[in-house]
């Protein structure tokens, strides 16, 4: 039999604009990803291959702490892309010549495993799910 509940499917439903908690937090998981992206920068090359690991941990736990908090994608997204943000920053050199990151193993790893760290995170996030209660099909 077909069921006759009337309520629209939760993917049939507009997308509103987020609450203003929720934009308070993806700030501050954009914030809080640029200082961990400059604090790697920073650790990953003053202490090899530990440094290195660290910071790395930071940037993963950070990614998959923010997806957790928001129970969304984008709290992932939002501190990989002040992460990213503050990572090309640091990477950019001056006009005197100076640089943070210089070319070596230990700096394109942090790089592309912190881009591949955000991509996972990002991905395997939860995503929005329907509420109401769960029923199988064709009862």
């Amino acid at each position: 039999m077909m069921s006759t509940d009337k309520r629209p499917s939760a993917l049939a439903q507009p997308v509103g604009a987020p609450s203003p908690g929720r934009i308070a937090a993806y700030l501050g998981l954009f914030v809080l990803g640029a200082v961990v992206g400059a604090a790697g920068g920073l650790v990953q090359s003053g202490w090899f291959p530990g440094g290195l690991l660290l910071a790395l941990a930071g940037a993963g736990g950070l990614f998959v702490g923010g997806a957790r908090a928001t129970g969304a994608r984008a709290g992932a997204l939002a501190p990989a892309a002040g992460w990213m943000l503050a990572v090309l920053l640091l990477t950019a050199s001056r006009p005197e010549g100076d640089f943070l990151f210089g070319a070596g193993v230990g700096s394109y790893l942090f790089l592309l495993g912190g881009m591949a760290l955000a991509v996972i995170c990002a991905t395997l996030a939860p995503g929005r799910q329907p509420g109401g209660p769960g029923a199988r099909l064709g009862k």
